[in-house]
């Protein structure tokens, strides 16, 4: 097991991280860059070596808790460097630009479920099945609700 000195000084590896000390002597680090509201990469990391890495619902790590947090105490150098890199490209891939006029877009979370954003008219329709849950003025407004709740876009129809 690593450290918290060893394993500060790999987190430390990604200078686009940014270092804020927290309750207990614990340590956050952020990646102020990120496109969506979560900054957090590196979650509570105590000098008796427990931490957590952000990694959402990144398919490679089911093992992630609800929150998309994944527990470090027991990884290696080279699985922490691997958890921080794919945290940040994580927080920093924007979704796909879409350009047609009418879009019908699926969306899931971690439980599978689904939800549908549908452009009507002027305004961007969130569906459970048939009911809707939410209604929206522009894409960019859905699209910070869905991914608030935890949903990633998984197709176009």
């Amino acid at each position: 097991m690593l450290t918290f000195e060893e394993k500060e000084a790999i987190i430390q590896e990604f200078p686009e991280l940014t270092r804020k000390e927290v309750s207990l002597k614990r340590v956050n680090y952020h990646y102020e860059k990120s496109l969506y509201e979560k900054t957090t990469v590196i979650y509570h990391l105590h000098p008796n070596g427990n931490g957590f890495v952000y990694v959402g619902d990144l398919p490679q790590y089911e093992e992630a808790d609800d929150k998309g947090l994944l527990n470090i105490r027991e990884a290696s150098a080279d699985e922490l460097r691997k958890l921080v890199k794919d945290s940040i490209a994580y927080l920093a891939t924007e979704e796909e630009e879409l350009v047609d006029e009418e879009i019908e877009e699926e969306w899931k979370n971690k439980e599978d479920s689904k939800l549908t954003l549908l452009q009507e008219d002027t305004l961007w329709n969130i569906y459970h099945g048939y009911n809707l849950e939410e209604s929206f003025g522009s894409y960019d407004e859905a699209k910070a609700y869905l991914l608030a709740e935890g949903f990633r876009r998984v197709g176009i129809r």
